[in-house]
């Protein structure tokens, strides 16, 4: 397995760690993909991707990521862009 191959699965597991805010799959799917694209960019720029390359599969992981859990599955509670009042 290559570095790059092994870098890719590793943002893919943390993103799909922490793809979860929001009770809808279009909530989740927002914020998986905006946890995952900052996750990406900040390992994107550590293994030589580049953050802008991290960010892009971060992003596209997590979003992915996001919809397709369930949030019996991971809930970290509603996304901000849903707080009362």
């Amino acid at each position: 397995m290559t570095r790059a191959s092994r870098n890719t699965l590793v943002l893919a597991g943390l993103t799909l760690a922490l793809a979860g805010c929001g009770y809808n799959q279009g909530d989740r799917a927002v914020s998986g993909g905006l946890i995952g694209a900052g996750t990406g960019a900040v390992i994107g720029t550590v293994t030589g991707i580049g953050p802008a390359g991290g960010a892009i599969i971060g992003g596209a992981v997590g979003a992915v990521g996001g919809a397709a859990t369930s949030p019996h599955d991971v809930n970290l509670g509603r996304p901000v862009w849903r707080q009362p009042d």
